[in-house]
């Protein structure tokens, strides 16, 4: 069984965002690789009290967490969760927290691994569109990715300036004694390594653009907007960096006839006077195909049809929204001779009198049961 965040941060859930990450940090220092070199246990403590960060920091993450708790992040639908968080994930995001801790000057660029750093690649950024039904189950993507990977034949050596290290020291004289503080080396830009001799079509850093086939599996229930990350899909870092991070940006694209409300779809079905006064069985769509409906004799204009589960499926694994069906009668805008005289013998027909049931709901009553 999964250990709570809050019992893995040693914090109470009344603590504040200041506390969570104080506790956090606290955490991650004393079980920190460089601490604990070949500990995999140390490791695993290291990676879970980040995965706790990454959730308790975030309000809404938080909120989520606190009442449904781990089930809330099942298929977690872009959040890390069930330790998919890997080294250099938390490196790149909670690094600065870490501060000069390990003489890092609080910019981590990937995992030390022992000292000496492991640069990560540029992520890279591109829009997928999406149709409705795709949004709805959900679909797999192969996309054309130009990304910068390693040449084939590219040497590096070790650089001269940081000895290999990725880092210069630095001494200077204060007021309060001697300071030593470290940056980033020039050279080799903190990967510890340059070129020593590459193809003549890579780039000083021995990389080249190529253009790759991407797979993406996009959940169920995405909404415009939402951002995926697709690992080690980014550009390629020179020697043994670690590649960046494709980040997938969905575009949801408009609907023919449904509209979307978070999980609910709303479909506005135009039907005949006559349709209305004697009932009719219609097929309408959904975002799973065909859906027959049969409306009763004397369905009137405005009433709203609640289809369960024929909506989109929440992307955090709560259920599935519904297709709310608007009935609206449509007026013809010119009569026959014939038909007008139908409907002017109807203008003193107590049957065509309207009378509203009590039961019925007024337009606001409607609007108000719809968003509840």
């Amino acid at each position: 069984m999964k250990k709570d965040y809050y019992e893995i941060l040693g914090i109470a859930k009344s603590a504040d965002a200041t506390e969570i990450k104080k506790a956090y940090r606290k955490k991650a220092i004393e079980y920190h690789p460089d601490k604990n070199p070949g500990d995999k246990q140390a490791e695993e403590n290291f990676k879970a009290a980040a995965e706790a960060y990454e959730i308790l920091s975030d309000p809404q993450k938080k909120a989520k967490y606190d009442q449904f708790g781990h089930q809330a992040f099942d298929g977690s639908g872009g959040f890390h969760g069930g330790g998919g968080m890997n080294m250099d994930d938390i490196f790149s995001q909670f690094g600065d927290i870490f501060g000069s801790a390990f003489g890092g000057g609080g910019a981590f660029g990937g995992f030390s691994g022992g000292g000496q750093r492991r640069v990560k690649g540029s992520n890279l950024r591109i829009k997928v569109k999406l149709t409705l039904e795709e949004v709805a189950n959900g679909v797999e993507k192969k996309i054309k990715v130009k990304r910068k990977v390693q040449a084939d034949g590219v040497k590096y050596k070790t650089c001269p300036t940081c000895n290999g290290s990725g880092q210069v020291m630095r001494v200077t004289n204060t007021i309060l004694g001697r300071m030593q503080s470290a940056s980033t080396c020039n050279t080799c830009g903190g990967t510890g390594q340059i070129v020593e001799s590459k193809p003549n079509n890579a780039d000083a850093y021995g990389l080249l653009l190529q253009e790759e086939t991407v797979s993406i599996k996009i959940p169920a229930g995405v909404t415009d907007g939402m951002q995926l990350k697709v690992s080690n899909k980014g550009n390629d870092a020179p020697g043994n960096g670690i590649p960046g991070d494709l980040i997938v940006v969905i575009e949801e694209l408009e609907h023919e006839t449904l509209k979307r409300e978070g999980e609910n779809l709303h479909l506005d079905l135009y039907i005949s006077i006559a349709e209305a006064a004697l009932g009719v069985s219609k097929d309408i769509e959904a975002v799973n195909g065909k859906v027959r409906i049969k409306l009763e004799e004397g369905i009137q204009s405005g009433k709203i049809l609640r289809l369960k589960n024929k909506g989109v499926p929440s992307i955090n694994g709560y259920g599935t929204g519904d297709l709310l069906v608007h009935i609206n009668v449509w007026t013809p805008k010119s009569l026959t001779k014939e038909q007008k005289q139908f409907f002017e013998k109807s203008l003193t027909d107590p049957n065509f009198i309207p009378n509203p049931e009590k039961s019925e709901k007024s337009f606001f009553e409607k609007v108000k049961d719809m968003f509840s």
